[in-house]
């Protein structure tokens, strides 16, 4: 019994013992904690960089006038004249979104087209609780991009970042005003780079991230660690409307192009060089002897162009514009569509077997051109097939985008969405080549389409 509790007392001396060198231990780190504030001070954190950040996202308020919604009768106007009934009313609609403050001092603010679509009033609220009156100085539909300006002191910007250096996996933080909550911050990974084809605008080269975005956070800003902006965030693909971890956003280096344009002109200029370009798949790369080459094939160079000018020529593929690399037909057509008339581009181009560095001039697009007035076309809008329109035609094509009602093309049987690939079974690669060649043989017209995958031949008198 005596050595049960001499052992017993053994055990409680040895806890004793290493319960206090416990407490010798804890004591300094307990005291250093104390001397430096809290616990939480020594673990990672996103609030330096988001306190910088945060001022320059802002909370955007737009007022629409629509007409209320009466008897349908009422918009008959021998019936509201008949019972001299006064003007439809209008109506108010707000929406919300988000924006960035990207220049402090002239106090521009980026944000998406389709938030300010439409709008008769825009204020913008800042996260100190002011409320500015903001100017529309240009929208972009389609890279739904628009730039605002407020005037107003102590403003913060976000510096633009280089969108290019991204890469999948880096960690992005998204800030913005989902669902009208007030301003909301989210992190994730960039899921993908350079998504397209999802026909959510027409210039199409998205980020694809998991960082929360939501409704309301449209227009608001895509950050790296750094707080540097290197999206604006625009759309969520959700089958339920809200966030299932698949958002986009428009690259930085796509936002600033169109913002240089939309201040110098109030209007995205477009460029363009004359080709038809389609995607180089791997089918195609190893039936033209090309290995894994990457790129865009010149499907065929309209004559007197700015292309045939520089020396390109069809089955060129490019693989680089001013030394980046191209990702395919439409990464390309974005490049040249987004720099404005005048400038140059550099094309590294794969011929045979050697390599070539070719400068080209961009020329104005005529993709928003006259109506063909005085033409069998009269009243048709076009513009310039995309690259996948294009390949799916065939490599080149215009796309008739609106007819006007009582027009001759409209009487002619053209519908909005044909695509004419060829004129008097001569291929057309563009609106300024179809207008040409119309000018020429202005009488019959034999015009081959597309519509709804289908081919027709039209004769237009």
């Amino acid at each position: 019994m005596f050595d049960i509790l001499q052992g017993f007392h053994r055990i409680a001396a040895s806890v004793v013992i290493a319960f206090a060198a416990i407490l010798l231990t804890i004591a300094p780190v307990t005291s250093q904690t104390r001397a430096s504030g809290t616990a939480s001070a020594s673990l990672p954190s996103l609030a330096p960089m988001l306190e910088q950040v945060t001022p320059a996202v802002v909370n955007i308020a737009v007022v629409s006038r629509a007409p209320s919604r009466d008897n349908p009768l009422f918009s008959d106007p021998t019936f509201r004249r008949y019972f001299n009934l006064p003007q439809q009313r209008q109506r108010s609609r707000m929406s919300a979104g988000s924006g960035v403050i990207v220049d402090a001092a002239k106090g521009y603010v980026l944000t998406n087209h389709h938030v300010v679509d439409g709008g008769s009033e825009i204020s913008v609220t800042l996260k100190d609780g002011r409320e500015l009156s903001a100017k529309l100085i240009g929208s972009d539909k389609e890279t739904d991009i628009a730039l605002l300006q407020v005037n107003a002191a102590n403003l913060t910007a976000i510096q633009i970042g280089d969108s290019y250096a991204l890469k999948v996996g880096d960690y992005v933080v998204a800030i913005g005003n989902p669902f009208g909550l007030g301003q909301t911050v989210t992190s994730g990974i960039v899921s993908a780079l350079g998504r397209s084809g999802l026909n959510i605008e027409g210039y199409e080269d998205f980020i694809q991230t998991d960082a929360s975005i939501n409704p309301g956070n449209s227009g608001g800003a895509l950050v790296t660690l750094d707080g540097k902006l290197v999206g604006i965030n625009t759309a969520i693909l959700s089958p339920a409307g809200a966030n299932v971890g698949i958002g986009f956003a428009v690259p930085s280096s796509m936002a600033a192009t169109v913002m240089n344009q939309l201040i110098a002109h109030g209007k995205v200029e477009r460029g363009e060089l004359g080709i038809g370009i389609q995607d180089l798949t791997p089918e195609l790369a190893e039936a033209l002897g090309l290995g894994d080459l990457r790129g865009a094939l010149i499907a065929n160079v309209q004559s007197g162009s700015p292309a045939e000018q520089a020396g390109l020529k069809t089955g060129d593929v490019v693989t680089a514009t001013d030394g980046r690399p191209i990702g395919g037909a439409t990464d390309l057509r974005n490049r040249i569509g987004l720099m404005p008339a005048g400038s140059k581009l550099s094309l590294t181009v794969k011929r045979g077997d050697e390599e070539k560095v070719i400068t080209a001039t961009i020329a104005m697009d005529d993709r928003s051109s006259a109506a063909l007035s005085g033409t069998p076309l009269e009243g048709a809008m076009m513009r310039n097939a995309s690259g996948e329109e294009a390949q799916q035609a065939g490599g080149y094509g215009v796309v008739i985008e609106k007819v006007a009602s009582g027009s001759a093309a409209a009487g002619a049987g053209l519908q909005a969405g044909d695509m004419i690939v060829a004129l008097n079974r001569v291929p057309v690669a563009s609106v300024t080549e179809l207008q040409r060649r119309i000018a020429e043989k202005p009488g019959v017209l034999a015009l081959e389409l597309v519509r709804e995958g289908a081919r027709l031949l039209l004769v237009v008198r």
